[in-house]
């Protein structure tokens, strides 16, 4: 299991540069960047420029706020900045981001999402041929593409494409188009074996060459202070995902559909104090580990180590970056 380093949510693009060039240092073994105040290939382009070893990912990149034409010239120009090591995460959001903060049209995700995964290949394959783009779909057409503005086949291969899926249908569509599945941090092994993996396998066949990927929230702390404050941060993200419509599947898993309703209920008074509260000691055990570095990794390693190609550490709170060092060394030894 291979691990990497996941930028905080809030880093600038200065500060997930630093960050990464520290993981290099230190051997994590990719980098991943998500898309909340800052561009996340922006943020990457810095990256690519400052590190020279460790692979580098969008975690996510929001596909529906964009096109698949700009998506791939930005993917493509990641791919050759980075020498070959950026590998492009791709998400839907959900449908009031897209509509009400980026203003895009919202429909059928996991249709629109298949035809956004063959729209960038057909693009990257007329660059990389020289053949006449002609793809046309029901929600994209690209059909223009001259030797003006093709960049030409890339010297380093196309990037692999991983999209990040929690309802079956996308789970689905990443089986048939993609080449990795971003595992959502709240995931449990219940649903992870009882409803994700047997939607790849029915969509692919097997997951030879398949990536599984996931974000694993961990409870750490130098000492109980610290971890009584990671743990109260960590029941908040919880809250906060299990309150949104599209993770409800998750919790009915473990039957605990009423919770879902509750959460959904507190996010519209947006009364996160009260949120928090509802997250029982059996729901935060179902979606994080905790405890010293040694005591997460071998949690990490019993849950996930069997199943997950790539990990890395959810921490909705300031973690201590040796404690995560920490975790990592753990994990790899």
């Amino acid at each position: 299991m291979l691990v990497d380093y996941a930028a905080p949510v809030a880093a600038s693009p200065a500060e997930a540069e630093a960050a990464a060039v520290s993981a290099e240092q230190v051997g994590y073994d990719g980098f991943s960047a998500a898309e909340t105040r800052h561009d996340v290939f922006t943020t990457l382009a810095l990256v690519a420029r400052a590190t020279s070893r460790i692979a580098l990912q969008s975690g996510i990149a929001v596909a529906f706020a964009r096109n698949p034409m700009n998506v791939a010239v930005l993917a493509n120009d990641l791919r050759l900045i980075s020498e070959g090591r950026f590998r492009l995460g791709l998400g839907s959001q959900v449908k009031p981001h897209i509509e009400r903060r980026f203003s895009m049209p919202w429909s059928r995700p996991a249709a629109r999402m298949e035809e956004f995964v063959a729209a960038l290949r057909a693009i990257w394959e007329s660059w990389a041929t020289g053949e006449r783009l002609a793809f046309r779909g029901e929600f994209y057409q690209h059909v223009l593409m001259t030797e003006f503005f093709s960049p030409g086949p890339n010297p380093y291969g196309n990037p692999p494409i991983s999209l990040a899926a929690v309802g079956e249908r996308m789970i689905a569509t990443a089986g048939r188009v993609a080449d990795g599945l971003l595992v959502h941090p709240l995931t449990s092994t219940a649903y992870l074996g009882e409803r994700i993996l047997p939607v790849l396998r029915s969509a692919r066949g097997n997951l030879d060459g398949f990536e599984l990927e996931m974000s694993a929230m961990v409870v750490l702390g130098a000492d109980p202070q610290q971890r009584a404050r990671a743990e109260e941060a960590v029941r908040g993200q919880i809250a906060f995902y299990a309150s949104t419509p599209s993770y409800r599947p998750v919790l009915e898993t473990h039957g605990w559909g009423e919770l879902a309703d509750r959460l959904s209920m507190l996010a519209r008074r947006r009364a996160w104090t009260e949120m928090a509260a509802e997250i029982s000691d059996d729901v935060l055990d179902a979606f994080a580990v905790a405890g010293d570095p040694a005591t997460v990794a071998a949690a990490l390693r019993a849950r996930f180590g069997r199943i997950i190609d790539r990990i890395s550490l959810y921490t909705p709170y300031e973690a201590d970056r040796y404690q995560l060092a920490a975790v990592r060394t753990a994990l790899r030894d």
